[in-house]
């Protein structure tokens, strides 16, 4: 398979189908995501394309605040780790380039802020999610 790098929503859609089949196969993640989304992964796929498609392309079609549905899961460093690991992963199966670059940069930064605002709310319960 000929790689190109991140360009379309085509490209979005499948790095974003690509990663979420590992995730929901995966022995350390899938329960978590799958209890968490249930039957309502097409609503949550269709996020994703629009989040990533914002963050990639600079076509701005997400709105909202992404941390806030992750902060009372019950994950830790581990599921960080395995979740970019499958993140690369797909990256590097399916594209080359500057954009499949700065996807794995940016998803390296997101899961870092991700896991130390979950310890931080972990350790102050009583603190406002943003």
């Amino acid at each position: 398979m000929l790689k190109n790098d991140i360009l379309t929503i085509e490209d979005i859609k499948l790095l974003v189908n690509s990663f979420y089949e590992k995730v929901r196969e995966d022995n350390l993640l899938a329960h978590i995501f799958n209890d968490k989304i249930k039957d309502r992964w097409p609503i949550h796929l269709e996020k994703m394309y629009r989040f990533w498609q914002t963050v990639l392309l600079e076509e701005h079609t997400y709105h909202g605040s992404p941390f806030k549905p992750h902060a009372e899961l019950p994950i830790d460093r581990l599921h960080f780790d395995r979740w970019i690991y499958l993140f690369y992963q797909t990256i590097d199966e399916n594209f080359v380039g500057e954009k499949a670059q700065d996807a794995k940069w940016r998803a390296e930064k997101m899961a870092d802020m991700f896991y130390y605002k979950i310890q931080y709310h972990k350790n102050n319960p009583n603190t406002l999610i943003l």
